[in-house]
Protein backbone atom coordinates (compact mmCIF):
# COMPACT_ATOMS: atom_id res chain seq x y z
CA UNK A 1 0.00 0.00 0.00
CA UNK A 2 2.63 2.72 1.21
CA UNK A 3 4.82 1.23 -2.25
CA UNK A 4 1.64 1.64 -4.43
CA UNK A 5 1.08 5.41 -2.55
CA UNK A 6 4.78 6.16 -2.99
CA UNK A 7 5.19 5.18 -6.85
CA UNK A 8 1.77 7.59 -7.36
CA UNK A 9 3.03 10.26 -5.72
CA UNK A 10 6.17 10.19 -8.25
CA UNK A 11 4.41 9.28 -10.88
CA UNK A 12 2.49 12.67 -9.83
CA UNK A 13 5.61 14.35 -9.54
CA UNK A 14 6.75 13.60 -12.63
CA UNK A 15 3.89 14.66 -14.88
CA UNK A 16 3.55 17.64 -12.79
CA UNK A 17 7.53 18.28 -13.83
CA UNK A 18 6.85 17.34 -17.54
CA UNK A 19 3.37 19.49 -17.34
CA UNK A 20 5.65 22.82 -15.95
CA UNK A 21 8.45 21.66 -18.59
CA UNK A 22 5.94 21.73 -21.43
CA UNK A 23 4.51 25.08 -20.17
CA UNK A 24 7.63 26.93 -19.58
CA UNK A 25 9.00 25.24 -23.64
CA UNK A 26 5.52 27.15 -24.61
CA UNK A 27 7.15 30.42 -22.63
CA UNK A 28 9.81 30.23 -25.19
CA UNK A 29 10.44 31.24 -28.71
CA UNK A 30 13.17 29.53 -29.99
CA UNK A 31 15.43 30.18 -33.05
CA UNK A 32 18.03 28.06 -33.92
CA UNK A 33 20.62 29.78 -35.84
CA UNK A 34 22.90 27.55 -38.03
CA UNK A 35 26.65 28.97 -39.25
CA UNK A 36 30.13 28.42 -40.13
CA UNK A 37 31.66 29.94 -36.96
CA UNK A 38 35.29 27.49 -37.54
CA UNK A 39 36.38 26.61 -41.16
CA UNK A 40 37.48 29.00 -44.04
CA UNK A 41 33.80 30.84 -44.09
CA UNK A 42 33.74 31.46 -40.59
CA UNK A 43 33.45 35.50 -41.01
CA UNK A 44 30.43 34.93 -42.11
CA UNK A 45 29.20 33.08 -39.50
CA UNK A 46 30.29 35.82 -37.10
CA UNK A 47 29.31 39.00 -39.03
CA UNK A 48 25.70 37.20 -38.77
CA UNK A 49 25.56 36.20 -35.74
CA UNK A 50 27.22 39.61 -34.28
CA UNK A 51 24.10 40.99 -36.33
CA UNK A 52 21.37 38.84 -34.40
CA UNK A 53 22.86 39.35 -31.24
CA UNK A 54 22.82 43.04 -32.05
CA UNK A 55 19.25 43.19 -33.32
CA UNK A 56 18.09 41.45 -29.84
CA UNK A 57 19.90 44.07 -27.75
CA UNK A 58 18.18 46.62 -29.50
CA UNK A 59 14.53 44.63 -29.69
CA UNK A 60 14.16 43.19 -27.10
CA UNK A 61 14.70 39.27 -25.92
CA UNK A 62 10.73 38.90 -25.48
CA UNK A 63 8.12 38.68 -28.15
CA UNK A 64 4.47 38.38 -27.97
CA UNK A 65 4.93 37.94 -24.55
CA UNK A 66 7.38 34.67 -25.02
CA UNK A 67 11.29 34.74 -24.26
CA UNK A 68 13.29 34.79 -27.33
CA UNK A 69 15.62 31.88 -27.11
CA UNK A 70 18.37 32.47 -29.86
CA UNK A 71 20.63 28.55 -29.98
CA UNK A 72 23.38 29.23 -32.04
CA UNK A 73 25.00 26.21 -33.69
CA UNK A 74 28.29 26.10 -35.93
CA UNK A 75 28.11 23.91 -38.85
CA UNK A 76 32.16 24.48 -40.11
CA UNK A 77 30.39 25.08 -43.61
CA UNK A 78 30.22 21.14 -44.30
CA UNK A 79 26.31 20.02 -45.23
CA UNK A 80 25.78 16.53 -43.67
CA UNK A 81 26.65 18.85 -40.67
CA UNK A 82 24.27 21.77 -41.33
CA UNK A 83 21.61 18.93 -42.23
CA UNK A 84 22.14 17.11 -38.49
CA UNK A 85 21.90 20.50 -36.80
CA UNK A 86 18.71 21.30 -38.09
CA UNK A 87 17.18 17.92 -37.72
CA UNK A 88 18.38 17.83 -33.60
CA UNK A 89 17.19 21.51 -33.36
CA UNK A 90 13.73 20.61 -34.75
CA UNK A 91 13.31 17.33 -32.54
CA UNK A 92 15.45 17.90 -29.29
CA UNK A 93 14.86 21.65 -29.26
CA UNK A 94 11.86 21.78 -30.70
CA UNK A 95 12.52 25.66 -32.25
CA UNK A 96 9.83 27.61 -34.03
CA UNK A 97 12.53 28.87 -37.08
CA UNK A 98 15.66 27.68 -38.45
CA UNK A 99 18.03 30.27 -39.53
CA UNK A 100 21.40 31.43 -40.76
CA UNK A 101 22.80 29.30 -43.70
CA UNK A 102 26.23 30.91 -44.42
CA UNK A 103 26.89 28.98 -48.01
CA UNK A 104 24.01 27.88 -50.86
CA UNK A 105 25.24 24.36 -50.11
CA UNK A 106 24.06 24.07 -46.45
CA UNK A 107 20.75 25.51 -47.70
CA UNK A 108 20.03 22.85 -49.86
CA UNK A 109 20.89 20.37 -47.68
CA UNK A 110 18.42 21.57 -44.97
CA UNK A 111 15.08 22.36 -47.41
CA UNK A 112 13.99 18.97 -47.03
CA UNK A 113 14.56 18.65 -43.44
CA UNK A 114 12.13 22.17 -42.95
CA UNK A 115 9.52 21.02 -45.49
CA UNK A 116 9.05 17.57 -43.88
CA UNK A 117 8.86 19.11 -40.17
CA UNK A 118 6.91 22.35 -41.92
CA UNK A 119 9.23 24.70 -40.09
CA UNK A 120 10.29 28.10 -41.56
CA UNK A 121 13.94 28.49 -42.91
CA UNK A 122 15.00 31.98 -42.90
CA UNK A 123 18.50 32.06 -45.72
CA UNK A 124 20.18 35.05 -44.42
CA UNK A 125 23.27 34.63 -46.36
CA UNK A 126 23.14 31.91 -49.40
CA UNK A 127 22.60 33.82 -52.70
CA UNK A 128 21.86 30.96 -55.92
CA UNK A 129 18.50 32.19 -57.44
CA UNK A 130 16.57 28.38 -56.83
CA UNK A 131 17.55 28.02 -53.13
CA UNK A 132 13.89 29.22 -51.99
CA UNK A 133 12.36 27.29 -54.32
CA UNK A 134 14.21 23.84 -52.81
CA UNK A 135 11.40 24.09 -50.03
CA UNK A 136 8.42 25.86 -49.67
CA UNK A 137 9.35 26.92 -46.01
CA UNK A 138 12.42 28.95 -46.98
CA UNK A 139 12.33 33.13 -47.01
CA UNK A 140 15.62 34.82 -47.86
CA UNK A 141 17.15 37.73 -46.60
CA UNK A 142 20.02 37.75 -47.71
CA UNK A 143 20.25 38.73 -51.58
CA UNK A 144 20.37 36.55 -54.91
CA UNK A 145 23.41 36.58 -57.56
CA UNK A 146 21.40 37.06 -60.36
CA UNK A 147 19.84 40.99 -58.88
CA UNK A 148 23.16 42.02 -58.61
CA UNK A 149 25.63 40.73 -61.64
CA UNK A 150 22.78 41.74 -64.34
CA UNK A 151 23.36 45.44 -62.99
CA UNK A 152 26.96 45.06 -63.34
CA UNK A 153 26.23 43.89 -66.93
CA UNK A 154 24.10 46.85 -67.56
CA UNK A 155 27.04 49.06 -66.05
CA UNK A 156 29.70 47.49 -68.07
CA UNK A 157 28.38 47.46 -71.43
CA UNK A 158 27.52 51.43 -70.85
CA UNK A 159 31.31 52.18 -70.17
CA UNK A 160 33.43 51.09 -72.87
CA UNK A 161 33.63 47.65 -71.23
CA UNK A 162 33.63 45.22 -74.57
CA UNK A 163 35.70 42.02 -73.91
CA UNK A 164 35.92 40.32 -70.80
CA UNK A 165 37.20 37.20 -68.90
CA UNK A 166 34.73 35.59 -65.87
CA UNK A 167 36.36 34.42 -63.51
CA UNK A 168 34.00 32.64 -60.53
CA UNK A 169 34.24 30.22 -57.65
CA UNK A 170 32.93 26.47 -58.89
CA UNK A 171 29.51 26.24 -56.92
CA UNK A 172 26.13 27.07 -57.56
CA UNK A 173 26.50 31.13 -57.02
CA UNK A 174 29.38 31.19 -58.89
CA UNK A 175 27.87 29.33 -61.99
CA UNK A 176 24.42 31.78 -61.55
CA UNK A 177 27.44 34.33 -61.75
CA UNK A 178 28.90 33.41 -64.84
CA UNK A 179 25.62 32.88 -66.83
CA UNK A 180 23.49 35.44 -65.50
CA UNK A 181 26.56 38.18 -65.96
CA UNK A 182 27.51 36.71 -69.18
CA UNK A 183 23.90 36.44 -70.86
CA UNK A 184 23.25 40.27 -70.12
CA UNK A 185 26.34 41.52 -70.91
CA UNK A 186 26.25 39.31 -74.19
CA UNK A 187 22.47 40.74 -74.85
CA UNK A 188 23.99 44.57 -74.40
CA UNK A 189 26.80 43.50 -77.45
CA UNK A 190 29.69 42.65 -75.18
CA UNK A 191 32.08 39.33 -75.68
CA UNK A 192 32.83 37.17 -72.84
CA UNK A 193 36.47 36.06 -74.37
CA UNK A 194 36.70 33.33 -72.35
CA UNK A 195 34.82 31.27 -68.81
CA UNK A 196 36.76 30.55 -65.78
CA UNK A 197 36.14 28.31 -62.13
CA UNK A 198 38.33 27.62 -59.29
CA UNK A 199 37.51 25.47 -56.43
CA UNK A 200 35.28 26.47 -54.17
CA UNK A 201 37.65 25.25 -50.97
CA UNK A 202 41.78 26.54 -50.88
CA UNK A 203 41.74 28.45 -53.97
CA UNK A 204 44.91 29.08 -55.92
CA UNK A 205 43.81 32.17 -58.43
CA UNK A 206 47.23 32.47 -59.31
CA UNK A 207 47.19 30.41 -62.59
CA UNK A 208 43.58 31.28 -63.48
CA UNK A 209 44.68 35.04 -63.65
CA UNK A 210 47.63 34.32 -66.02
CA UNK A 211 45.47 33.19 -68.08
CA UNK A 212 43.12 36.25 -68.17
CA UNK A 213 46.09 38.50 -68.98
CA UNK A 214 47.25 36.55 -71.56
CA UNK A 215 43.49 36.78 -73.04
CA UNK A 216 44.00 40.16 -72.67
CA UNK A 217 40.49 41.38 -72.50
CA UNK A 218 38.93 45.37 -71.30
CA UNK A 219 38.15 43.69 -67.90
CA UNK A 220 38.16 40.72 -65.42
CA UNK A 221 34.64 40.02 -64.43
CA UNK A 222 34.69 38.61 -60.94
CA UNK A 223 32.89 36.59 -58.03
CA UNK A 224 34.03 34.92 -55.04
CA UNK A 225 32.68 34.33 -51.58
CA UNK A 226 32.40 36.44 -48.73
CA UNK A 227 36.07 36.60 -47.52
CA UNK A 228 38.16 35.36 -50.44
CA UNK A 229 38.02 38.87 -52.03
CA UNK A 230 41.69 40.08 -50.42
CA UNK A 231 43.45 36.65 -51.80
CA UNK A 232 41.87 37.64 -55.35
CA UNK A 233 42.85 41.32 -55.17
CA UNK A 234 46.60 40.16 -53.60
CA UNK A 235 47.31 38.30 -56.98
CA UNK A 236 45.62 40.34 -59.15
CA UNK A 237 48.05 42.73 -58.37
CA UNK A 238 51.00 40.31 -57.68
CA UNK A 239 50.05 39.07 -61.98
CA UNK A 240 49.79 42.70 -63.03
CA UNK A 241 46.85 42.62 -64.44
CA UNK A 242 45.86 46.45 -63.01
CA UNK A 243 49.59 47.44 -64.66
CA UNK A 244 48.32 45.85 -68.03
CA UNK A 245 45.01 47.66 -67.64
CA UNK A 246 42.78 44.92 -67.36
CA UNK A 247 39.81 46.43 -65.45
CA UNK A 248 38.19 44.54 -62.17
CA UNK A 249 34.94 44.87 -61.97
CA UNK A 250 32.56 42.24 -59.27
CA UNK A 251 29.77 40.74 -58.31
CA UNK A 252 30.26 42.63 -54.32
CA UNK A 253 31.50 39.89 -51.92
CA UNK A 254 34.41 40.02 -53.77
CA UNK A 255 35.33 44.00 -52.02
CA UNK A 256 33.32 43.10 -48.87
CA UNK A 257 33.13 45.57 -46.27
CA UNK A 258 34.82 42.95 -43.25
CA UNK A 259 38.23 42.35 -44.86
CA UNK A 260 38.39 45.83 -47.18
CA UNK A 261 40.13 47.76 -45.30
CA UNK A 262 42.83 44.69 -45.40
CA UNK A 263 43.31 45.03 -49.31
CA UNK A 264 45.12 48.01 -49.65
CA UNK A 265 44.95 50.43 -52.87
CA UNK A 266 44.89 47.16 -55.41
CA UNK A 267 41.27 48.00 -54.60
CA UNK A 268 41.13 51.43 -55.73
CA UNK A 269 38.43 52.38 -58.41
CA UNK A 270 37.24 48.41 -58.46
CA UNK A 271 33.43 48.82 -59.31
CA UNK A 272 31.40 46.26 -58.15
CA UNK A 273 27.17 45.89 -57.84
CA UNK A 274 25.92 44.74 -54.42
CA UNK A 275 22.61 45.10 -52.42
CA UNK A 276 24.58 46.67 -49.12
CA UNK A 277 27.55 49.07 -48.48
CA UNK A 278 28.30 50.41 -45.06
CA UNK A 279 29.14 53.26 -46.80
CA UNK A 280 25.14 53.48 -47.71
CA UNK A 281 23.85 56.98 -46.76
CA UNK A 282 21.00 56.90 -44.36
CA UNK A 283 20.22 58.00 -40.97
CA UNK A 284 18.99 54.15 -40.63
CA UNK A 285 22.50 52.78 -41.99
CA UNK A 286 24.47 54.98 -39.74
CA UNK A 287 23.30 53.96 -36.46
CA UNK A 288 23.86 50.28 -37.72
CA UNK A 289 27.03 50.87 -38.74
CA UNK A 290 28.12 52.55 -35.10
CA UNK A 291 25.90 49.91 -33.15
CA UNK A 292 27.86 46.75 -35.05
CA UNK A 293 30.77 48.54 -34.50
CA UNK A 294 30.47 48.71 -30.69
CA UNK A 295 29.18 44.78 -30.66
CA UNK A 296 32.32 43.97 -32.32
CA UNK A 297 35.06 45.32 -31.10
CA UNK A 298 35.15 47.46 -33.97
CA UNK A 299 34.00 45.86 -36.80
CA UNK A 300 32.53 46.44 -40.13
CA UNK A 301 29.23 45.39 -40.85
CA UNK A 302 29.41 43.41 -44.42
CA UNK A 303 26.48 42.17 -46.50
CA UNK A 304 26.23 38.70 -44.37
CA UNK A 305 25.46 40.94 -41.21
CA UNK A 306 22.63 42.63 -42.68
CA UNK A 307 21.22 39.69 -44.00
CA UNK A 308 21.16 38.04 -40.77
CA UNK A 309 20.14 41.26 -38.80
CA UNK A 310 16.84 41.94 -41.32
CA UNK A 311 16.45 37.89 -40.79
CA UNK A 312 15.55 38.22 -37.25
CA UNK A 313 13.55 41.40 -37.73
CA UNK A 314 11.42 39.59 -40.18
CA UNK A 315 11.63 36.69 -37.83
CA UNK A 316 10.31 39.22 -34.57
CA UNK A 317 8.03 40.83 -36.89
CA UNK A 318 6.46 37.06 -37.82
CA UNK A 319 6.66 35.95 -33.89
CA UNK A 320 4.64 39.11 -32.94
CA UNK A 321 2.04 38.84 -35.81
CA UNK A 322 1.00 34.90 -34.58
CA UNK A 323 1.57 35.94 -30.98
CA UNK A 324 4.66 33.08 -30.99
CA UNK A 325 3.31 30.69 -33.36
CA UNK A 326 5.09 28.15 -35.64
CA UNK A 327 4.74 26.16 -38.99
CA UNK A 328 2.38 27.90 -42.03
CA UNK A 329 1.11 30.91 -39.86
CA UNK A 330 4.51 31.98 -38.82
CA UNK A 331 6.08 31.09 -42.22
CA UNK A 332 2.48 33.29 -43.70
CA UNK A 333 3.43 36.16 -41.91
CA UNK A 334 6.90 36.84 -43.03
CA UNK A 335 5.91 36.89 -46.23
CA UNK A 336 4.94 39.86 -47.63
CA UNK A 337 6.70 42.20 -45.19
CA UNK A 338 7.33 45.66 -46.16
CA UNK A 339 10.43 47.61 -43.93
CA UNK A 340 13.00 50.25 -44.28
CA UNK A 341 16.48 48.19 -43.70
CA UNK A 342 20.34 49.49 -43.33
CA UNK A 343 20.49 48.37 -47.08
CA UNK A 344 17.21 50.63 -48.02
CA UNK A 345 13.89 50.08 -48.80
CA UNK A 346 13.10 46.05 -48.90
CA UNK A 347 10.30 43.14 -48.77
CA UNK A 348 9.64 39.94 -49.02
CA UNK A 349 7.89 38.86 -52.14
CA UNK A 350 4.57 37.00 -51.07
CA UNK A 351 5.00 34.74 -53.87
CA UNK A 352 8.52 34.09 -54.22
CA UNK A 353 9.57 34.31 -50.88
CA UNK A 354 12.06 36.03 -51.89
CA UNK A 355 14.24 39.47 -50.82
CA UNK A 356 13.49 42.51 -53.41
CA UNK A 357 15.55 45.14 -52.36
CA UNK A 358 17.62 48.05 -54.12
CA UNK A 359 20.94 47.21 -55.91
CA UNK A 360 24.26 49.86 -56.01
CA UNK A 361 26.91 50.45 -58.56
CA UNK A 362 29.79 51.00 -55.79
CA UNK A 363 33.43 52.11 -56.54
CA UNK A 364 36.29 51.69 -54.04
CA UNK A 365 37.07 54.91 -52.91
CA UNK A 366 39.33 56.33 -50.16
CA UNK A 367 37.82 58.36 -47.76
CA UNK A 368 39.79 59.40 -44.55
CA UNK A 369 42.09 56.75 -45.16
CA UNK A 370 40.02 54.18 -45.09
CA UNK A 371 38.76 52.31 -48.10
CA UNK A 372 34.63 51.87 -48.97
CA UNK A 373 32.45 50.90 -51.32
CA UNK A 374 31.34 54.20 -52.38
CA UNK A 375 27.53 53.96 -54.12
CA UNK A 376 27.23 56.05 -56.98
CA UNK A 377 23.98 54.50 -58.83
CA UNK A 378 20.85 53.18 -57.46
CA UNK A 379 18.02 50.53 -59.14
CA UNK A 380 15.97 50.20 -57.56
CA UNK A 381 13.16 47.10 -56.03
CA UNK A 382 14.91 44.26 -58.02
CA UNK A 383 13.37 41.32 -58.15
CA UNK A 384 15.55 38.01 -58.90
CA UNK A 385 15.81 37.91 -62.51
CA UNK A 386 15.48 34.19 -62.10
CA UNK A 387 12.28 34.21 -60.98
CA UNK A 388 10.74 37.56 -62.71
CA UNK A 389 10.19 35.94 -65.86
Amino acid sequence: MLKRAFLTSVAAAVLAIATSSAIAQDDRFKIGLILPLTGPFASTGKQIETAARLYMAQNGDTVAGKKVELIVKDDTGAPDVTKRIAQELIVNDKVNVLAGFGLTPLAFATAPIATQAKTPMVVMAAATSSVTEASPYIVRTSFTVPQVVTALADWAAKNNIKRVVSLVTDYAPGVDSEKYFSDRFVLNGGTVVEKLRVPLRSPDFAPFLQRVRDAKPDALFAFVPSGQGSALMKQFAERGLDKAGIRLIAEGSVTDDDILNGMGDVALGVVTAHHYSAAHDSPLNKKFVEAFAKASGGGRPNFMGVGGYDGMRVIYEAAKATKGGRGEALLNAMKGQIFESPRGPMFIDAQTRDVVHNVYLRRVEKIDGQLWNKEFETIKDVKDPGKSR
